[in-house]
């Protein structure tokens, strides 16, 4: 009987760490879910309960009040249905982790009144709920928790000082038997206590290393979007401001080139060219800034096929015959809901890196769809000298670049990652030097993005 105990001792304290670990979604959702294990674990429980009533009644010699125990059982049972449909429309809270703790000790105290009062060896199992509420609640609930425990054991005491101990059960063993047995089950309840307990520690460290990773990324997508909402500002007051002395040099160099054409030397004549060339080359820069620092602000989402987000990504597209498309299983038909300029900008720009990366002659770099899932991913390939540990660290750092000066300005797979995650997807680079590099953007097909579009 006392494993029963055990048993519902350790259910919902299994619950409590699923209602504390991290998930994607911190709203109702997220608790009915937490809830609804909870109800699982339960029934576990009594599913358990019944068959040690059932082995005790028939291999042990100890007499059990059965009907008891069995309407207690039914009294479980009857509360997890009602917990279960809570479940399905409440949130988890700490007060309501903290109410269930409660009750699990209260129906620990009774199953141990019924089997053998405070002599039952089985009481060590109160630790388990007190040590798990001081990990997982705040330090007021495990207070309280701590409290109703002690009052819980004491309880046993106060109850066989008015009745008999154990007078519950029935037993014919002699006095020299029940001690050889109460420490057989002092060892089973030490060992009970210490796998549960050591059990839940590791599972709760685990899931808030979990948790800590999951912020870890949030923060980094926070500061992306950060960083693009600054890009955005400062390329459109950059345009603002230059825009203006931009045109006058752009003006000026023109009269001066026709006014002073054929009466100055060819070098001056080059260097006036090279100025007008160097001024349409800053308007093109603040041109770009402004419309992919702004994620194309404006532009309609639209649905249309993979096939078609390959053809506009290698349109006009230098060197296109050097790709090879791969078409995978599934990604003919696959529809997706985006921003097309957009998504086939970003494509693109993958596919010019890879280009740029990989030798003439060192083979195609292939563009590989596929999907599956309900995700769409494409895989750009390439046979260049791959980037270090390092380099590949701060891939996608907004201005960062290893390519030349005037072939980049490190904005490119910046706002392709910051454009993945806010249609529900991601995009991952990985490298070997001296083999390669691979850049996948995987988002979700047509009918997964529209349930995340408002």
């Amino acid at each position: 009987m006392s494993v029963e105990s055990a048993q519902i001792a350790a259910g919902p304290s299994a619950a409590i760490v699923a209602a504390r670990a991290p998930g994607r979604d911190e709203g109702d959702e997220r608790g009915r879910l937490n809830l609804s294990w909870l109800v699982q674990l339960h029934w576990w429980a009594i599913l358990g309960q019944i068959v040690v009533i059932a082995g005790a009644a028939v291999l042990t010699t100890i007499g059990l009040p059965v009907p008891t125990l069995l309407a207690l059982i039914g009294l479980e049972a009857v509360g997890n249905v009602v917990l279960g449909a809570w479940a399905r429309r409440a949130r988890v809270t700490d007060a309501a982790i903290a109410a269930v703790m409660l009750v699990d000790a209260v129906v620990l105290t009774v199953l141990l009144d019924l089997t053998g009062g405070a002599s039952n060896p089985f009481s060590t199992l109160y630790l388990v709920n007190v040590a798990l509420a001081a990990m997982l609640l705040p330090s007021a609930w495990a207070w309280v928790l701590m409290v109703v425990s002690l009052v819980s054991f004491a309880s046993l005491f106060l109850h066989e000082a008015t009745t008999v101990p154990a007078h519950h059960i029935r037993t014919h063993m002699e006095p020299g038997e029940l001690m050889a047995a109460h420490l057989r089950g002092m060892w089973i309840s030490f060992a009970l206590a210490a796998v549960f307990i050591v059990f839940f520690v590791r599972r709760v460290a685990s899931a808030l290393g979990e948790r800590e990773r999951e912020l870890q990324l949030a923060r980094a997508q926070a500061q992306r979007r950060e960083k693009l909402a600054s890009l955005a500002t400062l390329a459109a007051g950059a345009a603002h401001e230059l825009s203006t002395p931009l045109s006058t040099i752009a003006v000026v160099a023109k009269e001066l080139q026709r006014t002073l054409s054929g009466s100055v030397s060819a070098e001056v004549g080059a260097d006036l060219q090279l100025v007008r060339e160097q001024v349409g080359r800053c308007r093109d820069i603040l041109d770009r800034m402004s419309v992919n620092a702004g994620e194309n602000v404006g532009e309609p989402f639209a649905r249309f096929t993979v096939t078609e987000w390959v053809t506009a990504a290698l349109e006009g597209l230098r060197g296109r015959e050097r790709v090879q498309v791969e078409t995978g299983p599934g990604s003919d038909g696959a529809e997706l809901l985006g921003p097309p300029r957009a998504l086939a900008d970003a494509l693109r720009g993958l596919l010019k890196n890879a280009l740029q990366a990989s030798p003439p002659a060192g083979g195609p770099v292939r563009l590989r769809t596929d999907a599956r899932n309900g995700r769409v991913r494409m895989t750009v390939l390439d046979r260049g000298a791959g980037m270090d540990p390092d380099v590949l660290s701060r891939a996608g750092e907004p201005f960062f670049t290893t390519k030349g000066p005037g072939e980049g300005m490190g904005l490119g797979l910046f706002l392709t990652r910051a454009l993945a995650e806010q249609l529900g997807g991601e995009l991952a680079i990985t490298s070997t030097p001296a083999a390669g590099t691979e850049a996948r953007i995987d988002l979700p097909v047509a009918c997964a993005a529209e349930r995340r579009t408002p």
